[in-house]
């Protein structure tokens, strides 16, 4: 059963709020998604690079609380088992958001983006919540790009 962290001891909500948030995608080529995320979205890897330059495992450190770890597609097939099948690329189930200060840097980050390899798949525009945009990178994987409210 999840509980609010305010109902957590103090040195258990230390230990709640450090501990990174993961989330593993699957990859077609560890070395272009890791030059594409540090290119288009400044993140970078996290430990030594492995004989082809990327670290192994490939994560990415996305902020203080957040990390990518990018799975080889076949990488991933082996750790959801046989009862389920990674989805191919260019398929979608989440929508990840970068938050950023402002309006141009949505912009900058959308250009970095399709500069880098990715591809933008709704333009910068404001709407009813804000101003935003949708890119994917090389893998499909999908990503909001907004401003912070």
């Amino acid at each position: 059963m999840l509980r609010d962290i305010t109902d957590a001891e103090p040195d258990e909500r230390t230990t709640m709020t450090t501990n990174p948030f993961e989330i593993a995608l699957p990859i077609a080529d560890r070395w272009r998604a890791m030059v594409f995320y540090r290119e288009a979205f400044g993140f970078e890897a996290l430990g030594e690079p492995a004989e082809d330059g990327a670290p192994e495992p490939l994560r990415i450190r996305v902020d203080d609380h957040a990390v990518l770890t990018l799975i080889p597609a076949d990488g991933l097939a082996w750790v959801l088992g046989e009862t389920r099948q990674v989805a191919r690329p260019g398929t979608s189930e989440c929508l990840m958001t970068r938050v950023v200060p402002t309006e141009a840097d949505v912009d900058a980050l959308l250009d970095r983006v399709r500069e880098a390899g990715g591809e933008v798949v709704n333009a910068a525009e404001r709407r009813p919540w804000g101003y935003d945009g949708v890119c994917a990178d090389p893998d499909g994987h999908l990503w909001q790009v907004t401003v912070q409210s």
